[in-house]
């Protein structure tokens, strides 16, 4: 049941006031800044995952930890489904703005029990238990998040910006990675390599949060949408996911988009980092700084994309993704394994980060989009959980996987075949922009 005062069934809620536009851009705003901070908070797990590899398992050979933490990192999208199922419907039911702050309170949790918990060496097989719990917190609050984020901003936006506007849920998503990176980069600078691999892998994730605990503060003054305070609400309503399922068609268009977009974004952003150290040969300085520069043009093409699918639709900039990424994925990889000069590095990556952003730029919008204001939240959350998990999630692990067998080639074909499987999605789907369910206000 809603908790708003009980009407009528069939009756209609009083229409909130319209909003003004610096109304939705105070509101856009808060939500984006608190969406950052939730994704600095898992990302920091893949950036410091090379120097606490060694403090939450026992001693072994450097790719069998980052096996372990690597597996860790899988888990934690476990409970992404979980995530999206529960804060979805929390969304759908209680409003945008609870769920959101429902979910960065969860990450500040998980980012303090991996801060505080003691080494192997102290309390044994207890440390990667704490470690498995933090992550499980984190993997359920950023499965919310997802689902909810892209329904806020998508819900807030005008018709005509609703491209742009939504876009910045992966301009705050890159830029938490981004900023995790440069916190990297500045204890690499200050601290020793013993003092990281002892105690100063700890510091970015006092840092989460405490900067949770600011982003809750900026949720407070968020506005809900007028989405979901204009929608029909009824006295009976029917279960959320009963609905869900009367909707077959659109959820597998989310599985399908996801799919091959999710994995490539995952390839070139955390995986990347280990990849250039772990494959390539270079220094962990070198492979960090090469991604921070990379994310950073990445998460300034977001809004550039997510406008021009504003423009022309946002079909033809999903089908320009599927095929460049079928064609290139293979080619760029090959020749990244064998690359010596961070130049070469960095403009290889890039060229798949652009091709990437005509998935990351709009995937939001696209899902939201899809489905009608009682179970949008859920709608986009629970499926696209799912395939992240199954795909994105496991993203580094089947790459380290192919490796250690002495097949790492293996990898790049699959991810180009999970994006060729996308493509037949983008070219058979409807657009979006054109066939909106998102009610104007």
């Amino acid at each position: 049941m809603d908790n708003s005062t009980s009407v009528p069934a069939g009756a209609i809620a009083t229409p909130a006031p319209v909003k003004t536009t610096s109304s939705r851009l105070k509101s856009i705003f808060s939500g984006s800044v608190g969406n950052m901070v939730e994704w600095y908070d898992w990302y920091v797990y893949a950036a410091f995952s090379l120097y606490f590899a060694k403090a939450f398992f026992p001693a072994g050979d450097t790719t069998a930890q980052l096996l372990n933490t690597a597996a860790i990192f899988a888990v934690g999208f476990l409970m992404r489904p979980i995530g999206g199922w529960l804060m979805g419907i929390y969304a759908d039911r209680k409003g945008r703005k609870a769920a959101l702050m429902a979910s960065v309170l969860l990450m500040c949790f998980g980012s303090l029990v991996i801060a505080l918990t003691p080494s192997y060496e102290t309390i044994g097989v207890a440390a990667p238990v704490l470690l498995i719990i933090a992550r499980l917190m984190q993997g359920l609050s950023v499965g919310g998040e997802y689902g909810t984020s892209a329904t806020y901003l998508s819900e807030m936006a005008t018709k005509e910006r609703r491209g742009f506007f939504s876009s910045f849920q992966y301009v705050t998503l890159i830029s938490g990675q981004l900023i995790a990176l440069a916190v990297l980069i500045v204890l690499q600078q200050t601290l020793t390599t013993e003092q990281l691999y002892a105690w100063g892998w700890r510091v970015p994730f006092v840092i989460g949060a405490l900067c949770a605990v600011v982003a809750l503060y900026l949720r407070r003054g968020m506005e809900e949408t007028a989405s979901f305070t204009k929608k029909e609400k009824t006295k009976g309503r029917e279960r959320p996911m009963r609905t869900l399922l009367r909707h077959p068609k659109e959820l597998a268009t989310v599985v399908g988009l996801t799919m091959g977009g999710t994995l490539a974004f995952y390839t070139y952003t955390t995986y990347m980092q280990k990849y250039l150290v772990n494959t390539v040969g270079m220094s962990i300085t070198d492979s960090t700084m090469i991604s921070a520069a990379t994310l950073f043009l990445f998460m300034c093409l977001q809004p550039v994309i997510g406008g021009l699918s504003d423009k022309i639709g946002r079909r033809p900039i999903l089908i320009a993704f599927g095929v460049l990424g079928t064609i290139f994925t293979v080619p760029i990889l090959t020749t990244l394994h064998t690359i010596q000069s961070w130049w070469g590095a960095f403009f290889l990556i890039m060229a798949a980060l652009i091709i990437v952003s005509g998935y990351t730029s709009i995937n939001a919008v696209v899902k939201a989009e899809l489905f009608p204001t009682e179970i949008r939240a859920l709608g986009v959350g629970l499926p696209y959980a799912l395939t992240v998990s199954i795909f994105g999630g496991t993203a580094e692990y089947v790459a380290l996987w192919f490796k250690s067998v002495g097949m790492e080639t293996g990898y790049y074909w699959y991810v180009t075949a999970c994006i060729a499987c996308s493509l037949l999605v983008y070219v058979f789907m409807k657009d979006t922009q054109k066939h909106s369910r998102i009610v104007t206000d």
